[in-house]
């Protein structure tokens, strides 16, 4: 019932929403009288904040339209590549008519996004999409909210997740490399892991961002929240039905407005704050930091529903069970074994002050990619970077994305499968907490972990209306392997 309550009062807010909303023109609007009145810019700001704490908020659109390459302005199209009940696949496809930066576009490395489903939309990666454009071709993972996907639909599981990574991998071919943000870390790693162990081709490279691999290590009230309750406490308090109003009505999940009140509880004073100081931006007539709390704030409290299977068995597996860690992880009958990935490069990266994967939790991947060759893997710390930092904003501009895009363009080219390929043990080991991170570049010999521990087959060109057509590579069967470069 909690679900058709907090419906019942959205709509009843609604009104009263769209009535501050309308106030706080009428007091500021230039042409108004009641704009000349004494005390009319608090009047303005004080129901103009009224209407952002009461007003529904949509998923915000990516509003990518055009990035610079190499300095020149390069228009970009949001193009759907693949649509599945429970995701869209996201291609930003560039145009230019400029033929030498045609080629150049054309000879750039392809990635793939695999962006959260824990409560935000896709468009909070908005600034690691518009970064990558300049170097990449990018494509990116739009979860759909499961209250507007219909029962006859079916449910969404964890392992449907890993299939949609895989089918998405397969779709963009070998050359694809795959970044993941945040909690994507675990299932993707498991669909890589799946792939090798099935002798597929895997991709170029996998950067893996924030990510929660091993939530034991230096756990954050987020992973304290998962740990110290039962699966059945979750399933009694935050599981609820979606309310007849919209098109998944009866389906089970885990509620976005459930999941903000807990983003918001986290730091209810730092809101507040931001809050109050936007109130004195409007009065102070500071347009610029004004207009920078609306689009932090409309990307924040824009939430989405997570099917109830999905949420509940990412929680037993991911901060329950640690299943990825201990070994024991098996997804429709395959076991996971991440030790089985050979081919494809490694790059972890954590934020130095993170609150929501503690330090370590990402470069646990290390110890647990036991095949991949020392050298082809890296771990970065961005320095004084929070949680969002390591991929939206300044730090992830100037700090992480270099190292991200450097690692990629190193380990384009295929390595070659070793001759003989030791036996990997039953349960891959972890790196320990306490080793010691390098800020730039470190690797992780994977012999010396002592601890044991946790879009399109064929790649369309970047063209021009008035350029020709690139010749598509086939991306069903890779060329002959050659030795990639490799960085110590």
């Amino acid at each position: 019932m909690l679900y058709q309550f907090y419906e019942t009062q959205r709509a009843l807010l609604s009104p009263f929403a769209e009535f501050a909303s309308a106030t706080a023109k009428l007091y500021s609007h230039p042409l108004s009288p009641f704009a000349q009145a004494p005390g009319s810019e608090r009047m303005a700001a004080g129901f103009d904040l009224l209407h952002r704490l009461t007003k529904e908020y949509e998923k915000p659109a990516f509003g990518i339209t055009a990035v610079k390459v190499d300095g020149i302005d390069v228009a970009v199209q949001e193009q759907v590549v693949e649509n599945r009940p429970f995701c869209r696949l996201l291609r930003f496809k560039r145009y230019t008519d400029n033929a030498q930066m045609l080629e150049r576009m054309r000879a750039q490395p392809i990635v793939l996004v695999v962006a959260p489903l824990s409560g935000h939309h896709s468009t909070l990666l908005r600034d690691t999409v518009r970064t990558l454009l300049q170097d990449h071709k990018v494509y990116i993972t739009d979860w759909v909210d499961a209250r507007m996907v219909p029962m006859e639909a079916g449910s969404f599981h964890l392992a449907d997740y890993i299939a949609y990574v895989q089918d998405f991998i397969r779709l963009l071919g070998p050359e694809v490399n795959v970044i993941s943000v945040c909690q994507p870390t675990v299932p993707v790693l498991a669909a890589i892991s799946l792939m090798a162990s099935r002798g597929e081709t895997t991709p170029r490279t996998m950067t893996m961002m924030g990510g929660p691999i091993d939530a034991r290590k230096s756990p954050t009230a987020v992973n304290n929240l998962a740990m110290n309750r039962n699966i059945e406490w979750f399933e009694h308090n935050v599981i609820y039905r979606v309310p007849q109003n919209f098109p998944g009505a009866g389906r089970r999940v885990y509620p976005g407005f459930m999941q903000h009140t807990g983003f918001v509880a986290m730091n209810p004073d730092r809101h507040a704050n931001s809050h109050w100081d936007y109130f004195l931006d409007l009065v102070r007539g500071d347009d610029d930091s004004a207009e920078a709390h609306r689009q932090f704030y409309d990307e924040y409290n824009a939430v989405l529903d997570m099917d109830a299977n999905y949420y509940l068995e990412t929680i037993r597996t991911v901060f329950q069970d640690f299943s990825l860690v201990y070994g024991t992880w098996v997804v429709n009958g395959e076991p996971v074994r991440p030790q089985d990935i050979r081919t494809t490069a490694l790059l972890t990266v954590e934020g130095e002050l993170d609150d929501i994967s503690g330090a370590g939790q990402t470069e646990a991947a290390h110890g647990l990619c036991s095949g991949i060759p020392a050298e082809r893997r890296e771990h970065y710390i961005v320095k004084g970077a929070g949680h969002y930092g390591i991929f939206s904003g300044r730090r992830w501009r100037e700090m992480a994305y270099p190292e991200v895009r450097k690692f990629i363009l190193e380990h384009q080219a295929p390595m070659k499968t070793p001759a003989v390929q030791a036996e990997p043990a039953e349960v891959a080991p972890a790196v320990s907490a306490e080793a010691p991170v390098v800020e730039s570049v470190s690797t992780v010999d994977a012999d010396a972990a002592a601890v044991t521990q946790t879009t399109e087959p064929v790649d369309a060109p970047e063209t021009s209306t008035e350029a020709s057509v690139e010749e598509a590579p086939v991306a069903a069967a890779p060329a002959a392997p050659r030795r990639g470069k490799s960085r110590r």
